[in-house]
């Protein structure tokens, strides 16, 4: 049996570069041999929260997303953004400000990597449990201004992305994973796992 092919970068081009994003060009030498152009999206990297009360009910929100033209049935979710932020505290600063709840024990649910055809994008999801009201900060901006806080059971949420009406990848996942560990076929992780596929390169090119 042949050894794995390295899938050497001969060169690198920038493409674009955003607020939440850059677009690089890489030229990739394939198995046969030849070269080819692969473009791939930067990311920083984000964070989401599953958060599961006592009741096993979930709390998820409805936000409209511009890509895809309406509103989605989300995880509280952020960007990795803000430079040496732990993922954990980004993932309880981002519960508290989407849905106004705390939560007293964090554990790694799942980590997802979206579109590994064209972007490093990796998200961590967090399982919260022993939530409580915190209070949602004031004035929100943008999409978020437009958020609303949904809570539901655990089986109605798996039954939604079972009919296709949740298609949020994080919520999929973190949905799917959350049943597995309430019925006991799965174990979260501790809050401290290694993350060795957490995206670098953006952060890296800014430094």
């Amino acid at each position: 049996m042949s050894s794995p092919h390295d899938f050497e970068v001969s060169g690198s081009d920038t493409l674009h570069v955003g607020r939440v994003l850059a677009l690089r060009l890489d030229q990739v030498r394939m198995p046969g041999g030849r070269t080819v152009g692969r473009e791939v999206v930067e990311h920083p990297g984000s964070v989401a929260v599953l958060p599961l009360d006592d009741d096993t009910s979930v709390v998820m929100i409805d936000q409209y997303r511009h890509p895809v033209g309406r509103r989605m049935r989300e995880l509280p979710a952020g960007l990795l953004d803000a430079p040496g932020e732990e993922p954990v505290a980004a993932a309880q600063r981002e519960l508290l400000e989407e849905t106004g709840f705390t939560a007293r024990e964090w554990s790694v649910l799942v980590d997802i990597a979206p579109s590994p055809g064209f972007s490093d994008e990796v998200v961590r999801i967090y399982l919260a449990r022993g939530l409580a009201e915190g209070g949602r900060p004031t004035g929100p901006d943008d999409e978020e201004a437009d958020l609303d806080v949904v809570r539901l059971p655990l089986v109605e949420a798996v039954r939604q992305v079972l009919a296709g009406e949740i298609i949020s990848a994080p919520a999929v996942a973190g949905l799917l994973a959350a049943r597995a560990v309430l019925v006991g076929t799965a174990q979260p992780r501790p809050v401290d796992a290694s993350w060795p596929d957490r995206p670098t390169r953006f952060a890296d090119r800014r430094g």
